[in-house]
């Protein structure tokens, strides 16, 4: 029998957050996960549903506050899905993110001895975002954009985000005032009708270059040169303008078709010393700030001395590629997305980083015909997306058997799978360093450093 039924009101003491910001408390050993409330608090709850293993409710009071929480800046926090901790304060958010890390480590790695560093986070973690995705629509015959609320597609209107950067919010608001002035209409995922999707506004940290890329259902946009204006007026500094096609009925943000409207094709960003040319569906860290960071603690895991030769399994448009090929013998890397590559082959032009190749395809299948050929790693790379390596790819780093792996990861728990399999195969995990690429939200991003025994 349960201990709690719905429609209760109860107090409880919260002991933990979910990985999406929920807090857990537990009523005779049965969770009740309840937004908004923080670990160590007591509060008042009005429970919503009861499963047979775990529960909702909502927060109704706080009774006993966390010292942790603060009153959480932006206006439409409640309401937008961006962010989920943002009345946790930052030293708290650095606490619950280690700890998010060493569980999953510990439950589902089964490496407690394993070392999880403290976090390295921002001295400044708002405004951080390099690139923003935003949705326009209309609710109640008024043009609408902001981000989408929690698990839905409902736009949560604002007219500033805290972690996007100034531009992209005044470019927002300026189209928001003026769509129907220029007669856009904005598009209607319910009812596929209306022409503009999507707004991406992209800004270079290291060159100021700022590019927009406007999501339209239609290739045909007559007014397209007003817009151009608009954009234009509102922020001088953008150097790139492209329209992309989507005429799918999908969630899914891009299409296939890019077109240049105004200015160049491009814009580029340096990490470190490394240059980058970034197109508009180029994939590139969205913390330019963190991402030095994050990689500089791959370069030091990887323990160059110019003799190794590295392969970067998930090279993207070869951001990590090229930054351990300024201390590599030889780096190869290896995407399944064949504009990833070009784009990677690019910049290493760009660099003048002749010691590295590039190739399209699956990981899991290039990888072993390169060792067939001789092409063999002494330090392999990994950062894959959030389900983690494949399992085959993970066989064939067994099975090659290089001297180190570097796992960057964005997801704990499938970090924590991916390094048992790699212990139980004959690495060791020597550390892990989580480092903070998503302030006021619950994701982290880890690099681990495993050695062959």
């Amino acid at each position: 029998m349960k201990p709690v039924n719905k429609n209760d009101r109860i107090t409880v003491h919260v002991e933990d957050l979910t990985h999406d910001g929920a807090g857990v408390a537990k009523v005779d050993g049965y969770p009740l996960f309840i937004p908004g409330a923080l670990p160590g608090e007591d509060v008042l709850v009005h429970v919503l549903k009861t499963l047979k293993s775990y529960g909702f409710a909502k927060l109704i009071e706080i009774q006993q506050a966390s010292p942790f929480r603060v009153d959480a800046p932006c206006p439409v926090f409640d309401t937008c899905g961006g962010c989920q901790i943002q009345h946790l304060s930052y030293e708290g958010q650095m606490t619950f993110k280690q700890k998010l890390v060493r569980d999953a480590i510990t439950r589902i790695g089964k490496l407690p001895d394993v070392p999880v560093h403290p976090v390295k986070g921002m001295e400044h973690p708002w405004r951080y975002r390099n690139k923003s995705q935003i949705p326009f629509g209309t609710q109640d015959g008024k043009v609408v954009a902001g981000f989408y609320q929690p698990r839905s597609h409902d736009i949560a209107d604002t007219d500033t985000c805290l972690i996007q950067t100034p531009e992209a919010d005044a470019i927002m608001v300026a189209l928001k005032k003026n769509l129907i002035e220029m007669g856009i209409e904005p598009y209607e995922e319910a009812t596929h009708r209306g022409m503009l999707r999507h707004v991406v506004v992209r800004k270079a940290r290291a060159t100021g270059e700022i590019m927009v890329v406007l999501v339209t259902k239609k290739k045909k946009f007559p007014q397209a040169a007003r817009a151009i204006e608009l954009i234009q007026a509102t922020v001088p500094e953008v150097t790139s303008i492209v329209q992309n096609i989507n005429s799918e009925k999908t969630n899914v943000i891009f299409g296939e078709e890019t077109l240049t409207l105004w200015g160049k094709d491009v814009i580029e960003d340096r990490i470190g010393d490394v240059r980058f040319e970034i197109s508009a569906r180029s994939f590139y860290q969205i913390n330019p700030e963190q991402t030095e960071v994050l990689y500089g603690q791959a370069l030091e895991y990887a323990q160059l001395t110019g003799e190794e030769t590295v392969i970067d399994a998930y090279c993207g448009i070869g951001t990590i590629s090229l930054f351990l090929a300024q201390q590599a013998k030889f780096v190869m890397g290896v995407e399944i997305v064949p504009q990833a590559i070009e784009d990677a082959k690019r910049n290493a032009e760009l660099n003048g980083l002749a010691n590295t190749l590039f190739e399209a395809g699956p990981a899991e299948q290039v990888i072993p015909r390169w060792y067939k050929e001789g092409k063999k790693a002494d330090v392999l790379v990994v950062d894959p997306p959030r389900k983690g390596c494949d399992e085959q790819l993970l066989r064939t780093i067994l099975k090659q058997r290089p001297t180190r792996v570097v796992y960057v990861s964005c997801n704990p728990a499938t970090l924590a799978r991916d390094l048992r399999i790699l212990e139980d195969g004959g690495y060791s995990t020597k550390e892990v360093q989580p480092v903070d690429m998503f302030p006021q939200s619950t994701h982290v991003e880890c690099v681990a450093h495993l050695e062959l025994r």
